[in-house]
């Protein structure tokens, strides 16, 4: 018997909000710092895709080897895959699993065990549940773990109603976590819809970074984008992202004044066009700068040494000294997200049994 839906299925996606909506009716989960990744399991075969509509089996023999040993037959769950390393969840390990080479795949897995964190169920035993409103479906995907049990790789993410709970998590918890995912709880699951009905809210923070050095536009001539650094505890400015976002009335003032600044090596530790996974062919493309300029920026995750995304410039800082900028403004102490993980899966169970 076939499953009600089957891949490619585009899983319901999240609308950006500035802050969590409060009101009777939503619910509240962390946003895990992973892969967004369905499960189709029909009988003996388990299928698993990404956002895209990639399929990601291949790159997590691990997570299917735990499904494969889970005693039901006939579900589609909605998740997220994550890796954890020393208590906190690694992007760039689960990114490392990309890789072609089988072998590869399973040195990084035996490495690093990955984890499929799930959080809707939208078939159980073949049955639709998709258009059944939210509060319903997480009933039915609490009773389905608390029948099969979680594993050490299958687990069950938490989710309140409560605001005050939602709030402690955005505040407190990181290392891994990317935010809250707010759902309306009276909504069904509308597969490649982005609607109001769920909400995405990050954490945004500040820090205040060295420029080591800047790009030049694709065109014009002008300053594209400048390179930030933080100094470490080893006394070294290491390059931990970018900013773009420069009016286009100040370039060209701004471009003067970073060209008299040239002078190598800009970033004394870690720098632009290294061994990276963000590379791009325009990696190596940067001028050095003399450290003596200060912008703070915002910016939404940082890990593996790395802002994640492009930061927001918000000012420049001549009141501030470069050697005041370090790491420390980042990696500020946060508890780890892997214990929401074990008090919201009941009734584990080691993965094989």
């Amino acid at each position: 018997m076939k499953l009600p839906i089957v891949p490619p299925y585009p899983p319901m996606e999240a609308l950006a909000a500035v802050e969590l909506p409060a009101g009777a009716g939503w619910q509240y989960e962390p946003k895990w710092d992973g892969f967004r990744c369905l499960v189709f399991r029909n009988g003996d075969q388990i299928e698993m895709q990404s956002k895209s509509g990639r399929q990601l089996a291949r790159y997590v023999p691990d997570v299917v080897a735990a499904l494969a040993a889970w005693p039901p037959r006939g579900f589609v769950l909605d998740g997220e895959l994550v890796v954890p390393v020393n208590g906190r969840l690694s992007f760039e390990e689960l990114q490392l699993r990309l890789h072609p080479a089988a072998s590869r795949v399973r040195m990084l897995a035996a490495q690093h065990p990955a984890i499929f964190v799930a959080f809707d169920l939208l078939v159980e035993e073949r049955e639709l549940l998709a258009r059944l409103p939210l509060a319903e479906r997480r009933r039915r995907l609490e009773a389905f773990f608390s029948r099969w049990g979680g594993t050490d790789t299958l687990r069950l993410s938490p989710a309140t109603p409560d605001l005050a709970v939602a709030r402690r998590w955005l505040a407190t918890l990181g290392g891994g976590l990317d935010g809250i995912i707010a759902k309306r709880m009276d909504a069904s699951y509308e597969s490649g819809l982005r609607s109001g009905a769920v909400q995405k809210i990050k954490n945004l923070r500040t820090a205040d970074c060295v420029v080591g050095g800047f790009r030049y536009a694709a065109k014009g001539g002008a300053v594209g984008s400048l390179l930030l650094g933080l100094y470490g505890d080893d006394g070294l400015l290491h390059h931990v992202g970018y900013t773009s976002g420069l009016p286009a009335g100040e370039r060209e003032t701004l471009t003067a004044k970073l060209e008299r600044l040239r002078k190598p090596p800009g970033f004394t530790g870690s720098a632009p066009g290294g061994p990276s996974r963000w590379s791009t062919e325009r990696t190596g493309e940067w001028e050095p700068l003399d450290p003596k300029l200060v912008v703070e920026v915002e910016y939404d995750h940082y890990t593996g040494g790395r802002f994640r995304h492009g930061t927001r410039l918000l000012r420049w800082r001549p009141d501030k000294a470069p050697r005041q900028c370090t790491m420390a403004q980042v990696e500020r102490e946060s508890r780890s997200p892997l214990g929401l993980l074990a008090a919201a899966t009941t009734h584990r169970r080691p993965a094989g049994d």
